[in-house]
């Protein structure tokens, strides 16, 4: 049996938007977590590409630092969601061209420790240029106005939740149509065959540099969304561990649909906010344990298990 078709994902798609809204006014608390998670499920559709192509980036919390650092230093002179946003994802979409041009010519292990070594150099120089970054301390950020309005700190929320959720429908629309064209289809090639679509004439290192600068953008709209959200950027965004946490996040919500990365991050904040209510010094064992039963039950993750249970819908 196929997987559910585009209309069917589409409505689950909304489906769970509609979730999403009626969940932030019924617990108002949780905006905050649920924006949180749906920018870090534009990160991790990045990786999604990647991972079409059968490459796993390990560093790819450097687009996200990189833009959370550009909303920080431009705020003071463009007090503009609107225009924050969409400057910081082209600037780290510039950063991962140039990047791209270099890493896109290794594969595997190589390509994930290449991104994990980059990101660690730049996590260094923010620490390290405390006079523009204030190391370890970090920026603190002032909210932006949106669409040229000084909200309040309740509307400030919602505009970024809604925000982030519209984009997140965008972008997941967006990914779809690219992983069913030619040029996403190019990613599973590489996968599998890269030689015979090199004789095909077709460049197998071109078709990887472009869903890398598009996973490098969808970071960026991620970071910056963080960054007007949490208003306080540190380097800790850069670290390898929050790369891994990503990585995380893609194995959790399964890389079978595009819905994947949205499910994953959504449920990871959600077992992180009650594992660190819960148990405090021990919320670690309890994601690791989420991870290992989803890793032992359900290899394809979130999305598999939801997959499985419409196709036996079906056959009933």
């Amino acid at each position: 049996m196929s997987r559910p078709g585009g209309k069917q994902e589409a409505l689950l798609a909304l489906a769970g938007a509609a979730a999403l809204v009626a969940i932030a006014f019924g617990a108002p608390w949780l905006k905050f977590v649920l924006t949180i998670a749906l920018a870090k499920g534009l990160a991790v559709l990045g990786i999604l590409l990647l991972l079409r192509a059968g490459q796993v980036s390990f560093g790819h919390a450097l687009y996200v630092a990189f833009a959370a650092y550009v909303v920080a230093f431009l705020a003071p002179l463009v007090p503009e969601a609107l225009v924050l946003l969409p400057l910081a994802a082209l600037g780290a979409a510039l950063l991962g061209l140039v990047i791209g041009l270099f890493v896109s010519r290794y594969r595997e292990i190589f390509f994930g420790m290449m991104n994990l070594a980059l990101s660690m150099v730049f996590y260094s120089l923010l620490e390290k240029f405390y006079h523009f970054t204030r190391g370890t301390d970090g920026i603190r950020v002032q909210p932006p106005r949106v669409a040229g309005m000084a909200l309040t700190r309740d509307g400030y929320e919602w505009a970024l939740f809604g925000i982030a959720l519209g984009l997140c429908l965008v972008a997941g629309w967006l990914a779809r149509i690219y992983l069913a064209s030619p040029m996403g289809q190019a990613l599973s090639a590489i996968k599998t065959r890269e030689t015979r679509l090199e004789f095909m004439g077709i460049s197998a290192r071109a078709a990887l540099l472009f869903a890398y600068v598009a996973s490098a953008f969808l970071a960026g709209c991620a970071g910056a969304i963080i960054a007007m959200t949490t208003r306080h950027v540190t380097p800790l965004l850069g670290y390898w561990t929050a790369s891994g946490e990503l990585v995380f996040i893609a194995v959790l919500g399964g890389a079978g649909a595009v819905l994947g990365p949205f499910l994953g991050a959504i449920a990871f904040e959600l077992v992180r906010v009650y594992a660190a209510a819960t148990l405090a010094d021990s919320w670690q064992l309890i994601l690791g344990s989420v991870l290992l039963g989803v890793i032992l039950f359900a290899s394809r993750g979130l999305w598999g298990v939801i997959e499985a249970l419409l196709r036996r819908g079906r056959r009933a």
